[in-house]
Formats: structure tokens, sequence, C-alpha cells
């Protein structure tokens, strides 16, 4: 009962979030929660790394203070 009611609290709470959009394919990811902004930013590299492995090329990155995303990939269509 006691993670229930935490991932319920966690919904409603803020946290740090790196928020990381991509170019081909075009996506946001988001990566956390962070306990605080410096450790997000300590973070940040790894993850960029990762996902440039996986070709993709790095557009923006933010760091940003939010609820829990909804969803940590959203994955937009390619316009033709």
């Amino acid at each position: 009962m006691k993670n229930f009611t935490n991932q319920l609290f966690g919904l409603f709470q803020k946290s740090w979030w790196l928020e990381i959009s991509t170019v081909s394919p075009s996506c946001e990811y988001y990566f956390g929660p962070f306990g605080s902004e410096n450790e997000a930013l300590q973070e940040q590299p790894g993850y960029m790394e990762d996902i440039e492995q996986e070709g993709s090329k790095v557009q923006k990155v933010l760091v940003t203070h939010r609820k829990t995303p909804a969803q940590l990939t959203v994955e937009y269509p390619q316009a033709s």
C-alpha cells in the first residue's frame, strides 16, 4: 500500500526532469525524476550520449521542474 501511495503522490508532486528533443526521429524523451536541478545536469551527458549512439540528433535539452510526464517518450510523425 505504501508503494501505491508514493506513486499516487508522485503524480502530483513536482520533480526535476531532463527533457531531450531530437530530430530524425522527431521525439521528446523525459529522464528522471531527479532530486535536484544539479543532479539532472550531472546526468545529462550520459543520456545525450545514449540517444546519439542510437543515431538520433539532439536538438534541444531542458531541465524542468514538473509533474511526472504522462509518457516518457513521445514520437512525432514525420512530415512528408
